[in-house]
C-alpha cells in the first residue's frame, strides 16, 4: 500500500494544541503542547489509553471542539480562529465522521441514510455509488434492521464520504465489531484512501490497525509520546485481529 506524495501539503498542521477542561476547582488537561503535521491522503491511526487525547485531538481537528490555547491549521486555514459558524462551513464541507456506533436512521433504508448527506452537500456523490465504494449496493434497499452490525457500519462510512470530504474522522469505527466485519469496514476505509486521496484518521484500542497506517501515534498524558513510520503498510486482510 503506497504511502501519501512524499512533498504533499499538510491536511493539518497543530501547534502547540492544549485542552483543559474545568469542573468547579478540578483541571484536567487533555491536550498538553500538541505539535504534529498530517499529510494530505495520508493514514494515520492513534493509539493509546482511554483519556489520553485522542478523541479530544480528532474533535478539535473536525471543529467540534476549540483548544484551550495553539493554532490549529487546515492548508492555510487557521481553524482556530473561525467562529461557530466558520467551524460549521468547514466541517460541512471538507470533514466525513464515523464514531463506533452507526446512528443510522430506522426506518430510512440503506439508500436513504446515505441521502441524507447528499441533500445538503455542495458536490455530493450519488448514494448508489457510495454504497458501491463500500460493497453494498445490492443492499441499498434494506433498513438498518436487516443489515448485519458490520453493513450498517459500512452505510456509515457511505454516508461519510458520499459528501466527498478531503478528510475522514474515525473515532473506534470497528470497536462494535468481530474481526472479519472489523476487517471489511477497515478495506471500505483504505479503499476511499486509496481511489480518492482521502486523508484517513483512526482512533482505535486495537494495536493490530496500527499495521494499515503510514504513521502511528502513540499517546499518553496529552502528549504523542511515539511515532511509529510505516515504509509498507499492510492491507486490511493481512491484520491478525
Amino acid at each position: 500500500m503506497a504511502g501519501p506524495p512524499a512533498t504533499a501539503a499538510p491536511a493539518f498542521r497543530a501547534l502547540g494544541l492544549s485542552k483543559v477542561y474545568r469542573t468547579g476547582e478540578t483541571e484536567v488537561h487533555a491536550l498538553r503542547g500538541v505539535d504534529l503535521d498530517i499529510a494530505a491522503g495520508e493514514v494515520l491511526v492513534l493509539l493509546g489509553p482511554s483519556g489520553s487525547g485522542k478523541s479530544t485531538l480528532l474533535n478539535i481537528m473536525g471543529g467540534l471542539d476549540r483548544p484551550s490555547s495553539g493554532q490549529l491549521f487546515f492548508g492555510e486555514e487557521e481553524l482556530t480562529s473561525f467562529d461557530d459558524a466558520g467551524l460549521t462551513r468547514f466541517r460541512r464541507a471538507h470533514v466525513g465522521f464515523i464514531f463506533q456506533f452507526y446512528n443510522l436512521v430506522p426506518s430510512l433504508t440503506a439508500e436513504e441514510n446515505v441521502r441524507l448527506v447528499t441533500d445538503v452537500a455542495e458536490r455530493p456523490l450519488e448514494p448508489m455509488a457510495a454504497l458501491e465504494l463500500v460493497g453494498l449496493a445490492e443492499r441499498a434497499a434494506h433498513y438498518p434492521a436487516q443489515l448485519s452490525g458490520g453493513e450498517q457500519q459500512r452505510v456509515a462510512v457511505a454516508r461519510a464520504i458520499a459528501k466527498q470530504p478531503e478528510v475522514l474522522l474515525c473515532d473506534e469505527p470497528t470497536g462494535a465489531l468481530d474481526s472479519a466485519t472489523g476487517i471489511r469496514v477497515l478495506e471500505a476505509l483504505v479503499r476511499i484512501n486509496r481511489e480518492r486521496g482521502t486523508t484517513l484518521v483512526i482512533i482505535t484500542h486495537n494495536s493490530a490497525i496500527a499495521g494499515i497506517a503510514h504513521r502511528v501515534l502513540h499517546f499518553l498524558d496529552g502528549r504523542i509520546a511515539r511515532i511509529e513510520h510505516n515504509a509498507n503498510p499492510i492491507d486490511p486482510a493481512g491484520i491478525v485481529w
